[in-house]
């Protein structure tokens, strides 16, 4: 039994001790290039999805019309094509990012889904005002009004569906 416990106070000092070494001496993956730290997704991923349910808005204040969707392209053009791109036309900072800005006026991933019409207005409000941590994402409720945000969130939201020539021509522009 007494080896037991040497044992165990052992691991539970040598663990921590290791895992400070670890860290000070600079091997965590810290550059874009570097591969994805071990279950980083996954460990990051849970509590933002939760966070993100709990605090955002219960319903969309403003309605997709021409006039909304049209400042809502402004903001976007002005503060969000740089990394996330415009129609046909991918972001250059965005290769170089990581983790990767996903193209939200067009089609990624697995699902195809263009940009974040998967999400509700709702959750991008969140993400918009908020920024994500860790991920290059800035939080623009210091820069941009509520109305802002919610025109933005509701472009992104109908990103999939036919906009106005005002607003494509507002999107296509290099």
């Amino acid at each position: 039994m007494k080896r037991f416990l040497i044992g165990l106070i052992i691991g539970l000092v040598a663990w921590p001790i290791g895992v400070l070494c670890y860290l000070r001496f600079g091997h965590p993956p810290v550059a874009v290039a570097d591969h994805p730290f071990p279950l980083e997704a996954q460990i990051l991923k849970v509590p933002l999805h939760n966070r993100i349910a709990a605090d955002q808005p219960k319903a969309v204040p403003i309605q997709p019309t021409e006039a909304n969707l049209l400042a809502g392209a402004q903001v976007y053009s002005k503060n969000c094509a740089t990394c996330h791109g415009m129609y046909n036309q991918t972001s250059i900072f965005a290769q170089h990012m990581y983790p990767w800005p996903p193209p939200l006026l067009q089609t990624h991933g697995a699902n195809r889904v263009v940009g974040v019409t998967d999400d509700p207005a709702t959750e991008t409000y969140w993400k918009v005002s908020n920024g994500i941590r860790l991920t290059g994402m800035p939080a623009f409720k210091q820069v941009l009004t509520p109305t802002q945000i919610w025109q933005v969130s509701v472009l992104l939201a109908n990103a999939n569906k036919p906009m106005p020539p005002s607003i494509q021509a507002l999107l296509n522009k290099p």
